[in-house]
């Protein structure tokens, strides 16, 4: 890393960034940063609507993309998005956390032994009560916030998507969806009240795989929950399943004369700081609360991390240490991060997708699909123990 620079509309912000993270200098607007020679590549931490038109904007200007999710709100926008990198050849990484969460791991590592059978029903969610997110909607929008606080749920379903779909190996080519009209807050979710025309604070889509399975997916901005925000409830197959209640997370294995063999994976799924309060009185009263929420699990391989992120902290059920991991391995390698644009976009259609059949009634319609990256691109595992490229 030879040169680092920090943009933000908010100048205050703009100088803490700095200082916290020993910038180099301070660009004043996005225009100045992606016509910067000094300037490589970007990462997008901005509003949800603005990620796709800034993507595009850097990718033509000629830089590497790490954006944050979604990777846009618009289907014009992911194919623009696609082409780009399809032509230019440069790194686009989304930053989506689900397929390095714990379930979505054991779920994608198992399914791959073949020790599960076929893939049937899966379930996810991203429970997510928005009123504990006013205040960032309002110190970014202003006196225009409630316009922007009645995004649609299933413009954002990336955290689900993506756990269920890498799990399975598929991707989604029909839905359905329908969604719930919030009767509490008419300024925030009606017709005119927001940019999108949106009344759903609560949406699900029945969706149909490519492998033939069908998942549902939930992504709920007006609920009574708090941890764990994103997980997998179900992934069932016909010869093991696996199942998640709160912090319990169970497997089975059928055999031949239809016994089911259990399995407590708790312990592997489970964030490492958690696991020894489980027999504490008030033990699930705090977790359900979010204590030790962030931390790594026995399962995630951190050991394939470079030693200088051991001090640094984490988020999101330990997976910001591999999400970066994965954009520098990309960009050092050249080879393609596992949510690389053309991975995001199906994790990303769908929702869009959905949304239009909820504000149509729930018809069933086709998800398009803009296929896999090129053959002679190489896609990094998540799941891989070790990196080949060093970037220190």
């Amino acid at each position: 890393m030879e040169f680092v620079a920090v943009c933000d509309k908010f100048p205050e912000r703009a100088k803490d960034f700095m200082e916290r993270y020993r910038a180099d200098r301070i660009f004043d607007s996005f225009d100045d940063v992606i016509a910067s020679s000094e300037i490589n590549t970007v990462a997008i931490f901005t509003q949800r609507d603005l990620h796709g038109q800034m993507a595009i904007a850097a990718l033509k200007a000629g830089k590497h993309v790490y954006s944050a999710v979604p990777m846009a709100l618009k289907v014009e926008e992911i194919n623009e998005i696609v082409r780009l990198v399809k032509k230019t050849g440069l790194t686009y990484m989304m930053g989506e956390t689900g397929i390095y969460r714990p379930a979505s791991i054991f779920c994608r590592k198992q399914y791959a032994t073949g020790e599960m059978g076929q893939m049937v029903y899966a379930e996810a969610q991203y429970n997510h009560d928005m009123t504990r997110l006013y205040h960032v909607f309002q110190y970014t929008e202003g006196d225009k916030w409630k316009r922007m606080a009645g995004l649609p749920p299933l413009l954002y379903p990336t955290h689900s998507t993506s756990m269920v779909l890498s799990a399975a190996q598929a991707h989604a080519v029909k839905v359905s969806a329908f969604g719930f009209e919030d009767p509490f807050e008419p300024d925030i979710f009606s017709k005119g009240a927001n940019y999108w025309d949106n009344p759903f604070s609560n949406s699900s889509m029945l969706l149909k795989l490519s492998n033939n399975a069908v998942v549902r997916i939930s992504e709920n901005r007006r609920i009574a929950w708090h941890f764990p925000e994103t997980y997998i409830s179900n992934f069932y197959c016909t010869k093991a399943s696996y199942e998640c209640s709160l912090v319990q997370h169970s497997y089975v294995k059928m055999d031949d004369r239809g016994q089911v063999d259990y399995t407590d994976v708790s312990d592997l799924l489970n964030p490492i700081a958690l696991t020894p309060h489980k027999h504490e009185p008030d033990f699930l009263q705090k977790a359900v609360n979010g204590a030790w929420g962030n931390g790594e699990a026995p399962i995630q391989a951190c050991s394939r991390l470079p030693r200088e992120f051991d001090s640094l902290s984490t988020g999101h059920a330990g997976t910001h240490k591999f999400m970066v991991d994965d954009f520098c391995q990309a960009f050092v390698s050249g080879k393609l991060s596992p949510t690389n644009a053309w991975q995001a976009a199906r994790y990303n259609l769908p929702g869009l997708i959905a949304h239009q059949c909820a504000m149509e009634g729930g018809k069933t319609v086709d998800i398009p699909d803009l296929g896999e990256p090129p053959s002679h691109l190489e896609v990094l595992s998540p799941d891989r123990e070790v990196n080949e490229a060093d970037y220190n």
